[in-house]
């Protein structure tokens, strides 16, 4: 199957040669004549197989063939959790669109207002947009959604779990009935099924990958440790290739900010990625990770979705995720487009119970080995009698920042700012009950 026998544009078909792109993922054949026909439609497949470009193609034709219209509002909504995969989203789009007269532009928080409503006041087609900074510019009155034709969200099941589900509310309110809805992800649980059918008319389905399951390039291990050891045996499984490109993940801001400080005590190249940090820091620790000026990333969940980091090779758990499907995003980054990759877990006896549902929720065994040196000093249980995580143990956090911060100070808040970044949900606390939460201040 070629990307021309799925009916798409010699422009489009140009930038994809353009890109070295001759066959289409699966997720692409699936999708792409479902959206070229104009219906809606519910997309779930693995990261790294292609989601972008599965609504990004045909979106683009669709405007292409409407042609140019004097309005200046908006055409196409792209909804995405986090300003990373906002920004890639963008990226692809001028990517595929370079032979064809679209604009589009970004909205996002962490950076200022203004150069977003002067975008939006010259008038483009498409809108990427988080959904905090988007309520911001209709608050403001600075963004028109009532020419929305297409409305995609990426990532949907995401954004509902970071609380996103008021602002998404008054989002669907603002777009017309008549349009057409893309929802892309992962996965899609039976209560967001459910709720996509509220908003959604007579959508098809594809799906190329089983729920919550991991590439099969992936091979796991898990290193049990006491925690009092964890950033020791980090540095030796770090040491084995100082040059490698290793994504880890931390469960906290802080934790990741004293995981990057110890790091580059080590001598090592590192910079860490979360919440609390400026836009221009993630923009940047991103980039010089992908241009190799820095070896590890050190991130928290924020990452795990949405960021596209070709060929990385490694990906540790330096404390696992909370929730079990966390982990396949976090995973998500590896092993990538058919390619070799590795998941190493750092397990201390606190965390057994977190190794329990993973193992359940991915139904395969994980290889658990002692590191010589590193042994713990309680053996690692899985089973039944495996210690359960204190529910309250991560609640310790400041309280909610209100209002507006004055331009001279940055807050290190773990809510939403609506001068410092709308797209920012409370990070670190996200247990069973998060899809529950209130919706931070809009």
């Amino acid at each position: 199957m070629s990307f021309e026998s799925l009916g798409l544009a010699p422009a489009l078909l140009r930038a994809l040669a353009d890109q070295g792109y001759a066959t289409p993922t699966p997720i692409q054949a699936a999708a792409i004549p479902i959206v070229l026909e104009g219906g809606d439609l519910l997309a779930a497949a693995q990261t790294g197989t292609g989601k972008t470009a599965a609504f990004a193609l045909p979106l683009l034709q669709h405007l292409s063939n409407a042609g140019a219209t004097q309005t200046r509002r908006p055409r196409a909504l792209v909804l995405t959790p986090t300003r990373e995969l906002a920004a890639q989203v963008h990226d692809n789009l001028r990517d595929y669109g370079k032979h064809m007269r679209i604009s589009s532009t970004t909205i996002f928080g962490g950076v200022s207002m203004g150069p977003q409503m002067q975008a939006l006041r010259r008038g483009v087609d498409v809108v990427i947009a988080t959904p905090g900074r988007l309520i911001d510019h209709m608050q403001q009155r600075s963004i028109d959604l009532s020419g929305v034709e297409v409305l995609v969200l990426d990532e949907a099941d995401r954004m509902l779990d970071m609380g996103f589900l008021p602002a998404l509310k008054r989002i669907l309110a603002a777009v017309p009935r008549q349009r057409q809805t893309l929802l892309f992800s992962a996965t899609f649980a039976p209560p967001i099924k459910a709720l996509a059918m509220q908003f959604m008319h007579q959508p098809r389905e594809v799906s190329v990958t089983p729920a919550n399951s991991v590439a099969t390039t992936v091979t796991h291990h898990v290193h049990p440790v006491d925690a009092a050891k964890k950033r020791d045996l980090l540095l030796h499984v770090l040491s084995q290739d100082s040059r490698r490109q290793t994504l880890v993940f931390s469960r906290t801001k802080h934790g990741a900010d004293k995981l990057v400080k110890s790091l580059e005590m080590a001598g090592l190249r590192a910079a860490a990625i979360h919440g609390n940090k400026s836009q221009n820091a993630r923009t940047r620790a991103l980039s010089d990770f992908k241009t190799n000026r820095i070896t590890v990333l050190v991130a928290t969940d924020i990452a795990a979705r949405g960021i596209d980091i070709d060929q990385l090779p490694i990906v540790i758990n330096f404390d696992l995720p909370m929730v079990a499907e966390d982990y396949v995003h976090r995973i998500g980054r590896t092993g990538r487009a058919g390619a070799d990759g590795m998941a190493v877990s750092l397990v201390s006896h606190e965390e057994a119970g977190l190794l329990r549902d993973i193992r359940k929720l991915l139904k395969q065994d994980i290889a658990i080995s002692d590191v010589p040196g590193f042994e713990p000093s309680h053996p690692l249980r899985t089973d039944a009698a495996a210690p359960k995580p204190v529910q309250g143990q991560r609640q310790a956090r400041p309280p909610q920042r209100q209002g507006k911060p004055s331009s001279s100070h940055r807050p290190h808040g773990h809510g939403y700012g609506q001068s410092q970044g709308g797209d920012r949900p409370v990070e670190g606390n996200r247990n069973r009950q998060r899809s529950r939460r209130p919706a931070a201040k809009a």
